[in-house]
């Protein structure tokens, strides 16, 4: 049975990246497999099934709603942030807006965050390096933030379900470091973006998503992580007898993969009730930290790239060296804090 599962773990990290119709339709793919997972390590019962079918029930309304509110909103956001980015200093503007980002995602979902950063980045019409550096940094802080509730993004909600706990637990465990991080971030984009900006007009390159889109969008992401639930319900015999014995360190650096994989699929995959909090806060980090380094590694980052026409190369060039210094950091701090 173990290397059946190896077998089909191998499937889910590396069919989408060289299949491209399994790419583009992941979450399919994703239920299949937590599903066939479920049944090959004999998990699957009736209490499994109602508990995928509940988990991905909060942060699916959550997308579905605010998406249906940021479709209703666009337009006075967008004339709001016009009007208020020609009266303050653009750095000043951008370090603000990644921070409040960063910080609401958890409330707004990382997907909406993403939207709403594609918006701004579109109004102020920054010079491609700027643009480039401004969502790579604002995607590294929605990541981070948007783990502090179960309905930021699907690490948190997989995460939070697994693992059995209340709406507040990631935000205890693991609230300080990320608040910090995502101010910290803002605070070092004010000094290191250095913004040449042409005209800044609400213009048509940024048309609001149709309903068709946004419904669709929340019934993927209901899709997703219910496939994630199953996954993760079968494969935790096989994390309890091989994971769970590692040091904290150890999987902390493993999980730099989530760089090339999304993070909530690894979340899915390692994540056990059986770890002691200090493990978890190591492998949870790991994941976080490296999710930003490159485009598969998290949603807000594929969003805003295939909005923005940044490529793999563009993305890793900034995402990559700045992410393993942040990894570098945290690494250092964790091992202090232990």
């Amino acid at each position: 049975m173990d290397v059946v599962l190896i077998f089909i773990l191998l499937m889910v990290l590396l069919l989408p990246f060289v299949v491209q119709s399994i790419e583009r339709n992941l979450e399919t793919f994703l239920f299949l497999m937590g599903l066939i997972t479920a049944v090959v390590s004999g998990v699957l019962n009736k209490q499994l099934y109602f508990h995928a079918l509940e988990a991905p029930i909060f942060i699916t309304l959550a997308v579905l709603i605010t998406g249906l509110l940021f479709k209703r909103l666009k337009n006075p956001i967008e004339r709001g942030v016009l009007k208020i980015s020609n009266r303050v200093d653009t750095r000043l503007f951008l370090a603000i807006i990644i921070i409040i980002l960063g910080l609401l995602s958890s409330i707004i979902t990382a997907i909406i965050a993403a939207i709403i950063l594609v918006s701004v980045v579109s109004i102020l019409n920054l010079d491609r390096k700027t643009e480039i550096q401004t969502v790579i940094l604002a995607c590294f802080a929605i990541g981070l933030g948007a783990v502090l509730t179960p309905i930021g993004e699907p690490l948190a909600t997989i995460t939070t379900n697994k693992l059995n706990e209340e709406f507040s637990y990631l935000f205890e465990l693991i609230g300080l470091e990320v608040i910090v991080s995502v101010i910290v971030i803002g605070v070092l984009a004010y000094f290191t973006l250095k913004p040449k900006q042409g005209d800044r007009s609400l213009g048509n390159n940024n048309e609001a998503e149709s309903y068709s889109e946004i419904v669709i969008r929340s019934f993927k992401i209901y899709l997703f992580v219910m496939g994630l639930t199953l996954l993760g319900a079968g494969y935790e015999p096989l994390v309890n007898e091989y994971l769970l014995d590692l040091q904290p360190g150890i999987l902390y650096w493993i999980n730099m993969i989530s760089a090339i994989l999304d993070n909530a699929t690894l979340a899915a995959a390692e994540i056990s009730p059986a770890m002691d909090t200090d493990t978890l806060r190591f492998l949870l980090l790991g994941l976080i930290i490296s999710g930003g380094m490159l485009i598969p590694g998290n949603i807000p980052n594929i969003i805003s790239a295939n909005k923005l026409g940044i490529s793999s190369k563009e993305w890793a060039k900034i995402g990559a060296p700045f992410g393993l210094v942040v990894m570098v950091i945290f690494f250092a701090y964790l091992l202090i804090l232990g």
